[in-house]
């Protein structure tokens, strides 16, 4: 009997750190955001830099990532119609690489973090530094830090070669 007292906190125990390691309520349940574009300063509209299409790779990935230069010359990473799936530690990675299709792409090469996702259901935006080198980060990542998982990537195309294809 007295072992059961023992084992039945125990368990208890192990159940919760096992839950919140993994929070696999995350799985199915969304967390949507609409954060709209930011509002114009200086007079002149924003200049698409770079976009691209978002696709899965673990989880099923979609929308697109496009990088303005606003008027006042910062830069921002925008998602539009942009969904995934949720999971524990989800951030938003752009990485030194012409495309990320796999982890391996993710782990061996350089990376900017630029934070936890927002939401995996939604517009958001990124504030990208001014001294990023866009020339050298060339996908965008959504990256799972706790399980070093791709969870979908969008290779980053200029203007003109979008124009080009």
């Amino acid at each position: 009997m007295y072992k059961w007292k023992l084992a039945l906190p125990v368990l208890a125990i192990a159940l919760f750190a096992a839950w919140y390691a993994f929070r696999p309520e995350r799985l199915v349940v969304n967390h949507r955001v609409d954060e709209g574009f930011p509002a114009a300063q200086g007079g002149s509209s924003p200049q698409v830099i770079d976009s691209g299409t978002f696709y899965g790779v673990v989880h099923p990935t979609t929308g697109t990532a496009t990088i303005y230069r606003l008027g006042d010359g910062d830069r921002i990473l925008r998602f539009t119609k942009f969904r995934t799936s949720n999971g524990p530690d989800v951030h938003v990675y752009l990485v030194a690489a012409d495309d990320a299709k796999d982890n391996a792409t993710v782990k061996r090469a350089d990376f900017v973090d630029l934070g936890p996702i927002k939401g995996n259901v939604g517009d958001q935006n990124y504030a990208l530094g001014s001294d990023l080198d866009l020339s050298k980060y060339r996908t965008v990542s959504i990256w799972c830090k706790k399980f070093s998982v791709n969870f979908g990537a969008a290779p980053l195309r200029s203007d003109r070669a979008m124009l080009q294809n």
